[in-house]
């Protein structure tokens, strides 16, 4: 079993972040190395490169969100973590799938709709083509299987028509060159909403801070947004139902039971009757206890640069020896000679 999955490099990590995904790389890391299997997780440095950006920002960037993921719990001695540019494979993989893919299947991405909007003839090409790339990310390490969420399903199916559409017209019907991943569902999708507003995810775009807890926060920082987010007057329910048509409560009651490792109707329990000014101190009580640790080993990490490259040298390397084989047999199949 190996399992891919990546993360694009666009500024620090917040808590929908970690409880949405990388906790769940975490638990994967040990479930997976226990049974013989392997991890890779990657920086889409490539993938930030399709959206106007500052250069120095996103070498900063891919360094820092490094140190967030080691801080978070990524074991760079049981899993491979790389950021894209240092495995030039990604890119020329890429180059040969495009041959593979085809213009139908990526105009109806919807990521390529939402990100291009109404001016489709001024998004560059390497919005056009992300799938691809993600296709190439994928299918270069034999992965087999790929967790994904809601929005990521239709760019997991691409890749496997990618794989099998190449596998039909290059290769013997006894020796694919690519392997068909399949699709890990998390066991617990967390979704983390916004603390200014139940409706909406919790997001780094948001231009408010006060919108998210980052994990860069401290103690004091995550006390005041705790204590500043918006709630309602009354009082919590004994009942998840109680819960609907509450969003922001509903919200709040999530996070503390996913940092407990709680369902919500435990939570329910212990706090029923009582109102946010009792239940926001625990809450926040809660979240310094289990984001203090990881803010305080991104702080020592971050300030080392020289150990984020060589943490992200090392994982290269790995990745580069994993992906030299699907690589040469992708050339190979084409019939180009190199």
């Amino acid at each position: 079993m190996r399992v891919l999955s990546g993360i694009q490099p666009t500024g620090n990590l917040h808590l929908g972040n970690y409880l949405g995904a990388i906790r769940n790389w975490v638990r994967m890391q040990e479930e997976i190395s226990a049974q013989g299997g392997q991890c890779l997780y990657f920086l889409a440095d490539l993938h930030a490169i399709s959206m106007p950006h500052d250069p120095a920002q996103l070498t900063a960037n891919t360094r820092a969100m490094a140190a967030a993921l080691v801080a978070c719990g990524i074991d760079t001695d049981r899993s491979i973590l790389f950021n894209q540019a240092r495995v030039p494979a990604h890119a020329e993989l890429q180059w040969l799938l495009n041959g593979t893919a085809r213009m139908g299947w990526l105009n109806r991405m919807t990521q390529w709709k939402d990100k291009a909007g109404k001016n489709r003839e001024g998004a560059s090409a390497a919005l056009f083509t992300y799938p691809v790339l993600q296709a190439a990310d994928v299918l270069l390490y034999q992965t087999t299987h790929v967790p994904v969420g809601e929005d990521q399903k239709q760019h997991l199916e691409l890749a496997r028509d990618v794989a099998q559409k190449f596998n039909n017209d290059y290769c013997a019907p006894d020796a694919p060159v690519f392997t068909l991943p399949e699709p890990i569902i998390p066991k617990e999708a967390a979704r983390i909403m916004s603390l200014r507003d139940g409706s909406a995810k919790m997001s780094k775009s948001d231009p408010s801070d006060m919108s998210r807890i980052n994990l860069t926060d401290d103690a004091d920082l995550m006390n005041q947004k705790v204590k500043k987010a918006r709630t309602d007057p009354e009082p919590l329910p004994s009942e998840p139902e109680g819960l609907e048509g509450r969003a922001e409560a509903r919200n709040l009651v999530g996070i503390y039971a996913t940092l407990a490792n709680q369902s919500v109707a435990d939570v329910l329990r212990d706090f029923a009757g009582q109102g946010f000014g009792q239940f926001k101190p625990a809450l926040a009580e809660l979240m310094v206890e289990k984001l203090g640790p990881i803010n305080q080993r991104f702080t020592a990490l971050r300030e080392d640069s020289a150990a984020l490259d060589a943490i992200l040298a090392k994982g290269a390397e790995r990745a580069r020896e994993l992906a030299t084989p699907t690589l040469d047999a992708s050339y190979a199949a084409l019939g180009l000679c190199r």
